[in-house]
C-alpha cells in the first residue's frame, strides 16, 4: 500500500444518517431492554459527536453490533459501520446494511484496497465505526488482540481523531458460535438472567506525534488505538481484570494475536 497522506482539518460533517438506520438504532436500544441491562457511561465532545471522526471498539461477540447501535443511540451518534462484504451478501442483513448507509469491506478480494479510500470519504463527512482487531478476539482473558492497521492508516488520511469504545458483556447473549439454537438460548437465558452490559467511550487517542509515511508510523499507531482500548476496556471491568466469569464454552482460545500488555490488577 502507498504512503499515508496526512488531510487538512477535516471539513464539517455532511452526512445524513438515513431515517432507516436512525429507526434501528431505536429498535436496538428497545431489543436490549428485553435482555440486558445497558450501562453507557463517558461521552464523545461535542464538536465531534457527528464527525468527521473514528469510534474503535472491541469485538466479543456477534451481539456486539447491537449493543454498539443502542449505546450510540444513547449518546445521540448515528456511525456508519465498517463491516465484512459477507454481511453485505446477505439477503436481509445487506439490504438492511446498505439503506443505513454503512461501509462495505471485502477481505481477501481484490478491491480490498479501494476500501480506505471509500471509508476516507465516508469519516470526511460523517462518524465511522471499526474494530481495529478486524475480528472477534480469541484470547481467553478476552483483552484486545494486536490490531490490524487499517484504522491506523484511516486516520493517518483523514485526519479525523480516534476515540476507544469499549463494551463488556455482550459475550453473555449470544456465543461465539451462534447457531439458531445456540442464539435462542442464549436469548432464552439473557431474558431470564438480564446481565449487565456496559459501554464506555474513551479520551481521544494522540497520534499528532505520528508522522503518515514513515516506516513503522502505522504499527505504532495501532499499538496506540489498542493501548488506548485496553485501558478503556479495564475502567469496566474492574472486577473481572484476571479473565471474565462467564465463560463462552464455544469459543475457541487463540493466542497467536496476544497483545503483549494486558492489565492484571
Amino acid at each position: 500500500m502507498e504512503a499515508e497522506t496526512v488531510s487538512s482539518t477535516p471539513p464539517a460533517a455532511t452526512w445524513q444518517a438515513p431515517r432507516f438506520w436512525l429507526a434501528l438504532q431505536l429498535t436496538a436500544r428497545a431489543a436490549i431492554a428485553l435482555l440486558a441491562k445497558l450501562e453507557v457511561s463517558g461521552d464523545v465532545p461535542d464538536p465531534l459527536r457527528h464527525g468527521p471522526l473514528i469510534l474503535a471498539a472491541n469485538h466479543i461477540s456477534p451481539f456486539d453490533p447491537i449493543v454498539l447501535t443502542a449505546a450510540t443511540r444513547v449518546r445521540r451518534i448515528a456511525p456508519r459501520i465498517m463491516a465484512t462484504g459477507g454481511l453485505f451478501r446477505a439477503p436481509i442483513v445487506g439490504w438492511a446494511m446498505r439503506s443505513s448507509g454503512h461501509i462495505r469491506v471485502d477481505r481477501r478480494e481484490a478491491n480490498v484496497s479501494d476500501a480506505l479510500g471509500v471509508a476516507v470519504d465516508a469519516v470526511r463527512e460523517s462518524v465511522v465505526m471499526v474494530y481495529p482487531e478486524g475480528r472477534i478476539g480469541l484470547d481467553p482473558t478476552m483483552w484486545p488482540e494486536r490490531g490490524r492497521t487499517g484504522t491506523a492508516r484511516l486516520a493517518f488520511a483523514s485526519g479525523a481523531p480516534v476515540v476507544p469504545v469499549a463494551q463488556w458483556g455482550s459475550h453473555e447473549v449470544i456465543p461465539y458460535a451462534a447457531s439458531l439454537r445456540s442464539v435462542l438460548a442464549g436469548l432464552a437465558r439473557s431474558a431470564w438472567r438480564r446481565p449487565t452490559i456496559k459501554v464506555h467511550f474513551g479520551t481521544p487517542i494522540d497520534l499528532s506525534d505520528l508522522v503518515p509515511g514513515v516506516p513503522g508510523a502505522a504499527q505504532r499507531a495501532t499499538e496506540r488505538i489498542i493501548e488506548g482500548l485496553t485501558d478503556t476496556l479495564a475502567e469496566i471491568r474492574q472486577d473481572e481484570m484476571g479473565g471474565p466469569r462467564y465463560v463462552d464454552p464455544t469459543r475457541p482460545a487463540d493466542l497467536s494475536r496476544r497483545y503483549r500488555r494486558r492489565p492484571t490488577t
